[in-house]
């Protein structure tokens, strides 16, 4: 069989010949022209009869030129095509006939290699034969296919198999697939891997079955005390028109949290769930969101009485994880005050968090002053000896009082010099305290607390705070969100004090409102007391959001509360200080004040990391659906440590958990990476213990994952054309409906491929030339004897 030439032209054997030929044709015209002319006959007929002998004297003398037909077409055999099969378990999805599915409409041309496309397609190729489900693999042949696969990673078998051809001639990829992707790699597959042409054959149009389909969960973690964690769900209803579909949020002991009934949309069969609540515990946890018809509720405990194509997909699961404590907070207080007091009655009632309090409660100040000498001033009974023992006999060291200390230890010098000392605190709180009370080095640890270890800063408005405090300058006004200078307009204080505002910015932070809806917070808000202390500030650093402002009687607005990251940890600035005045005017019963302490504390605080942390995330494109386990390590002072052992223990949904070594990370340091591959859907922990190399053991942290690969794999019952079609058209291919299948086949030869072949043809081989010389001659030889021409 000769296959279809893809380019063609014309070129001559033999050249040499022209002038021949030239020559023969112009005494032919010559000779035809002189004998025509004394023809007797109409003009017209002259010119047909010497034109058709023209014709035909022409085209015998060009042969003798000859004229060749050069081309190139597919090299038989030498180029590749992949018939790549999905045989996923969605492929055996029924519609609502209960009849079609893809996987009925495709085994037949797939397993019957006897049929006309798969005989033409190996006479014209070298076809290679894959299946690919969660996992890629090559076939000898697809006789007895089982549609029995977990997933559909089509994105990632299509970057494999451009991965194996990489350097060879793969002409293009057939595909027998429902389209409908479970995998993550990228969305333009086709042209971030340089596929070849894909040539999507598409399954029959299939009206759906009856379902209720859980599509997307999602969960946000916020600073709102009393409901923390938001999840939202998405499900989708087709067969059950006008009835309602119920959603319920389950623990990991099998309770319901909460329930909730929505009716679906008419237009697309939608609906929306969101759920607000606080989990049980802290740390890591998982939930299992499930949606059902009102009526069909009883099948999640009898599926033999499910009206539903599949259950697979009434359920995911979902991960919260709230940290785990205990967060030590660090408070400097200048002076006892009520500040303080409020603040520990908050932070007592949040068990997570650990409140340490440094408060001083005598400055330093002379104590004698000697009149002796001229110009001498100190004891002298010490004179001659160290003028340091001069300067401590003249001044006194201020007196602090410690609160909530985990050892005698703690604090026992004051606030902390070193950085192994600081850093293990998650938040600082400073409140009412000038700079001269640390030294220059003790300023420049609580900038590296907030920059390099993470960690929260808080200031509190006072007496001695911001720019009174002469911070001015210092380490700790670089790490503060607003700019500290000494201004020379002073500010009056307000008369009728200074109202409480939110912002645009602070109304979109969840931990700083303290009511569940728009409309209660601004009735909280008007029934706040006025406060009267305001520290005025010179400006609002770039990046920084006020998310707070205070408000005079005359409408003057000044920033109240201003927030930002710094480094790797947050920093906020709380110019107003006697928010205390907010709890004495308040009713005995009511816990504002103290609830927004715990919130902004643990914005401050929740996402600190500890010395140790650990991470796990999905592997990109890989192909086997991979998760990267990440542990990070780092010493007192919070730099990375590169000398630790690293043991993970991951807990699997069925069976024995599994102990495997974490490897250091090439691409950071102190990073310590291991892969594992989830078969079984469920969830998933992994808890990491590290060993430093002087043999200290860390405390244990953990991470974990969901894996939803069932309800991924029966998110759509119904196969995806469009999806297909859009994939050809990226990839330079086209899709191929199933019945057009062998006439596709019979022309794909003729498309470009990276193996081809130069063929020439001599055209006077071909009958239709000499036979068209020879109608030429006759033709004029019969309308001469038909005219009655000489």
């Amino acid at each position: 069989m000769t296959l279809p030439v893809l380019t063609a032209s014309l070129v001559w054997g033999a050249p040499q010949w022209l002038p021949a030929v030239l020559a023969v044709v112009v005494a032919a015209g010559i000779v035809l022209a002189w004998g025509y002319r004394r023809t007797s006959g109409t003009r017209t007929l002259r010119l047909t009869a010497a034109s058709l002998k023209a014709a035909g004297i022409a085209l015998l003398a060009v042969a003798l030129l000859d004229p060749l037909w050069s081309g190139t077409r597919v090299r038989p055999g030498e180029n590749i095509i992949v018939v790549l099969a999905d045989t996923s378990r969605s492929m055996e999805i029924v519609g609502a006939d209960q009849k079609s599915s893809p996987a009925a409409a495709f085994r037949v041309p797939l397993e019957d290699e006897r049929l006309p496309w798969f005989v033409r397609l190996k006479q014209d190729f070298d076809v290679r034969r894959y299946t690919f489900d969660d996992r890629l693999e090559p076939r000898p042949s697809f006789a007895e296919l089982k549609f029995d696969g977990g997933s559909t990673s089509l994105n990632t078998a299509l970057r494999s198999l451009a991965e194996r051809f990489k350097d060879r001639p793969l002409a293009g990829i057939v595909l027998l697939s429902d389209g409908a992707p479970t995998d993550n790699a990228a969305t333009d597959v086709a042209a971030d891997a340089k596929l070849p042409p894909i040539y999507p054959v598409l399954p029959p149009e299939i009206a759906p079955a009856a379902d209720v389909t859980l599509a997307h969960v999602s969960a946000t973690q916020t600073g709102f005390e009393d409901a923390p964690v938001t999840l939202t769900a998405e499900a989708r209803s087709t067969g059950f028109p006008g009835e309602p579909v119920v959603c319920q949020l389950v623990d990991q002991s099998g309770k319901i949290v909460l329930t909730q009934e929505q009716t679906p949309g008419r237009d697309d069969g939608t609906a929306s769930f969101r759920f607000q609540f606080r989990p049980a515990k802290d740390g890591l946890s998982f939930y299992r969101v499930r949606v059902a018809p009102k009526s069909q509720l009883s099948a999640f405990d009898k599926p033999e009485t499910a009206r539903e194509a599949t259950l697979a997909n009434n359920t995911r699961l979902v991960q919260v994880d709230r940290g785990r404590g205990p967060y030590r907070v660090l408070y400097v207080g200048g002076a006892p005050n009520p500040e303080h007091k409020f603040l520990g009655r908050a932070l007592a009632e949040d068990p997570q968090v650990e409140l340490a309090s440094l408060i001083r409660i005598a400055r330093r100040e002379p104590k004698f002053d000697f009149r002796t000498r001229s110009g001498e001033t100190t004891n002298p009974l010490f004179r001659g000896f160290d003028k340091t023992n001069e300067e401590t006999e003249r001044y006194d060291q201020p007196v602090f009082v410690r609160l909530g200390i985990k050892d005698e230890r703690e604090l026992r010098d004051g606030f902390p010099k070193t950085a192994e000392q600081l850093f293990g605190y998650h938040a600082v709180v400073l409140d009412d305290v000038e700079a001269e009370m640390f030294t220059t080095d003790q300023m420049s640890l609580v900038s590296r607390f907030v920059s390099e270890r993470g960690g929260g800063l808080l200031m509190l408005g006072g007496v001695d705070s911001f720019e009174k405090g002469n911070f001015a300058k210092t380490p700790v006004a670089d790490a503060l969100p607003v700019y500290l200078q000494r201004t020379t307009a002073p500010h009056p204080p307000a008369e009728s004090g200074y109202r409480w505002q939110l912002t645009r910015e602070g109304w979109l932070e969840p931990w700083l409102r303290l009511r569940a809806n728009e409309i209660d917070e601004r009735k909280r808000l008007e029934t706040m007391p006025p406060f009267r202390t305001l520290n005025h500030v010179s400006g609002i650093k770039p990046g920084a959001t006020v998310v707070a402002t205070a408000v005079d009687s005359g409408g003057a607005q000044q920033p109240a509360l201003v927030v930002h990251n710094y480094g790797r940890g947050r920093a906020a600035a709380l110019m107003v200080g006697d928010l205390w005045r907010w709890r004495l005017k308040a009713d005995p019963e009511n816990q504002d004040l103290e609830k927004m302490w715990r919130q902004l504390i643990r914005r401050l605080t929740v996402d600190v990391p500890g010395r140790v942390t650990a991470a796990s995330e999905a592997v990109a494109g890989d192909l086997s659906s991979a998760v990267r386990i990440a542990v990070r390590a780092t010493d007192a002072e919070y730099q990375p440590l590169d000398n630790a052992q690293v043991k993970l223990e991951i807990h699997v949904p069925e069976g024995p958990s599994l102990k495997i070594d974490a490897e250091p990370s090439r691409s950071e340091p102190g990073m310590y990476e291991a892969s594992y591959v989830p078969r079984t859907p469920g969830a998933y922990r992994a808890t990491a213990a590290v060993v430093d190399g002087s043999g200290t053991e860390f405390p244990a942290v953990e991470t974990g994952w969901t894996n939803d690969s069932d309800a991924d794999e029966f998110r759509r019952l119904t196969p995806d054309r469009v999806a297909l079609a859009d994939l050809a058209a990226r990839s330079g291919g086209e899709t191929v409906e199933l019945a057009d299948l062998e006439q596709f086949v019979a022309a794909l030869a003729a498309r470009p491929a990276p193996q081809t072949e130069q063929s020439l043809f001599p055209l006077w081989h071909t009958p239709w030339v000499f036979a068209l010389a020879i109608a030429c001659l006759a033709g004029e030889w019969g309308l001469r004897r038909w005219r009655g021409l000489p």
